[in-house]
């Protein structure tokens, strides 16, 4: 028997591993951002209203005692007075008066060892007539039921002469009272705004999270090889909208550059196979014929000539990528286009001249920010072109303009030739398209798609239009009004 390895072995006395389970639902939503953020609020709601009713109450409370105390102060200050008048008996008359009154006061007179002479208050904690001013006690008013409990009550003990004592107080039932409701408002308002808080953190998270869940799920079908699909919108326009779009807009942005690179590798696949095999037939051919060292010579020129296209043809698309992934942005500096131009079109006067080709330029001083090595070769792939196939035999003519348009810098390249049909206008911004079938002519296909890579990473476009007869092409930058042109260099 074969023995089973001990890193084989179940971790848990022989009983398999349980899967671990998914987070429920409710789990879920107790973990998301929006649910911790409501709940924070809810805290933050509550505590506010804690504060505003705790706050009510005190201010109300504070209130009440002070009308009590205003309210005693004023009857013993009066009850004062009639002592001075008419002496104890007159104290003890107005006391047992208004004592007997349907809501009165607390009233007491007593002797100086606390025999009661008048009042309506039946028991007092002992010591109370001891300490004069301002007191809270408890009380029971005279003939009342002793199977009740105490009252409580907020009063002013006051010495008179011949060492009697005189309390005034007020029942504090009705703070008591407004404490209670007060408290019991508060407590309900938590329970309340709690339920209610949670209620609603419960059915906007459920939201937010169905809606998280649906992205998610389109996410993975995503990471597993579908780049068409694309994350679902409300409509609401809110933050996951939002996100949502700035999301597709970059997976749309990664689909275009994966079928671009699909494409460049079809086309790299079938239209550098022609230049490798000509290539390989011309050292072949050599090898096989043999002969003089003029005859060598003559294959060894042919296959460096071959080799230089396609190294043409790679730095080519080299630089497309490199313009396409926007490396070359911290290259750029406040330029002239109209210099730039110029320069080109010096370059190319003499291939003009052979050509028989009216070759003229009319430029104005354009300031733009950007790159001069990728503009001066934008342009010469534009002037080039416009040779290659605009120019019809002798008469040929072919204008380059640098002029400012509405606040864009325009360069514009315009020839006499057989044009492009408007079909076609899109598609040859490709790689490797070529409207030549026969293919006679050198090229890779790669022109236009520098210069419509280039404009891109300056922030413009290239613009293809008919010029009856002829092709014109524009490349239209973002102009730089403010910009001081740096002094141009040759290209």
């Amino acid at each position: 028997m074969t023995p089973v390895p001990a890193s084989a072995a179940p971790a848990t006395g022989g009983k398999a591993a349980k899967p671990a389970r998914p987070p429920s639902r409710f789990r879920s939503l107790l973990s998301t951002t929006a649910f911790k953020i409501i709940a924070a609020y809810l805290f933050i709601f509550i505590l506010f209203a804690g504060f505003v009713i705790g706050w009510l109450g005190f201010a109300t409370q504070r209130q009440l005692t002070g009308q009590l105390t205003e309210t005693i102060t004023a009857e013993v200050r009066g009850l004062a007075e009639q002592y001075a008048i008419g002496g104890i008996r007159r104290l003890v008359e107005v006391v047992e008066e208004r004592g007997n009154r349907p809501g009165a006061s607390l009233y007491l007179v007593t002797t100086f060892t606390g025999l009661p002479l008048a009042g309506n208050i039946g028991e007092l904690p002992p010591g109370t007539l001891t300490r004069q001013g301002w007191i809270e006690t408890d009380y029971r008013r005279a003939g009342e039921d002793m199977s009740e409990g105490p009252h409580r009550a907020i009063a002013q003990v006051y010495g008179l002469p011949g060492n009697f004592r005189l309390l005034v107080g007020r029942d504090l039932e009705e703070r008591d009272r407004m404490r209670e409701i007060f408290g019991r408002g508060f407590r309900l308002s938590v329970v309340v705004a709690l339920v209610l808080g949670l209620l609603g953190a419960y059915f906007v998270t459920r939201r937010v999270l169905k809606r998280v869940d649906a992205m998610t799920d389109m996410s993975r079908r995503i990471m597993e090889g579908d780049l068409t699909g694309r994350l679902p919108t409300a409509g609401s326009r809110d933050e996951l909208d939002r996100l949502a779009g700035s999301v597709n807009d970059m997976l749309a942005r990664i689909e275009a550059l994966m079928a671009g690179m699909k494409e460049v590798s079809d086309n790299i696949a079938h239209d550098l196979k022609t230049p490798l095999t000509r290539l390989r037939n011309k050292a072949e051919e050599a090898l096989r014929v043999g002969g003089s060292d003029v005859a060598y010579r003559a294959a060894l020129t042919g296959i460096i000539e071959e080799s230089d296209g396609l190294i043409r043809t790679f730095n080519a698309l080299l630089m497309i990528a490199r313009a396409e992934a926007g490396n070359q942005r911290e290259g750029m500096v406040p330029l002239d286009l109209a210099e730039i131009a110029r320069g080109v079109v010096e370059l190319y006067e003499p291939v003009a001249e052979e050509a028989h080709v009216a070759l003229t330029v009319t430029t104005a001083p354009v300031a733009v920010i950007g790159n001069r090595e990728l503009l001066g070769q934008v342009v010469a792939n534009l002037l080039d072109n416009a040779l290659k196939y605009g120019a019809t035999g002798e008469g040929g003519a072919v204008a380059v303009t640098v002029a400012a348009d509405d606040g864009e810098a325009v360069v514009t390249i315009a020839d006499r030739g057989p044009g492009i049909a408007d079909a076609d206008r899109g598609r040859v911004l490709d790689r490797f398209v070529r409207l030549e079938t026969s293919r006679t002519r050198p090229g890779s296909g790669l022109g236009l798609s520098l210069a419509a890579a280039v404009a891109r990473l300056h922030g413009g476009r290239l613009v293809l239009d008919d010029n009856r007869p002829g092709l014109k092409v524009a490349l239209r930058l973002p102009r730089s009004v403010h910009a001081a042109i740096v002094p141009d260099r040759p290209l």
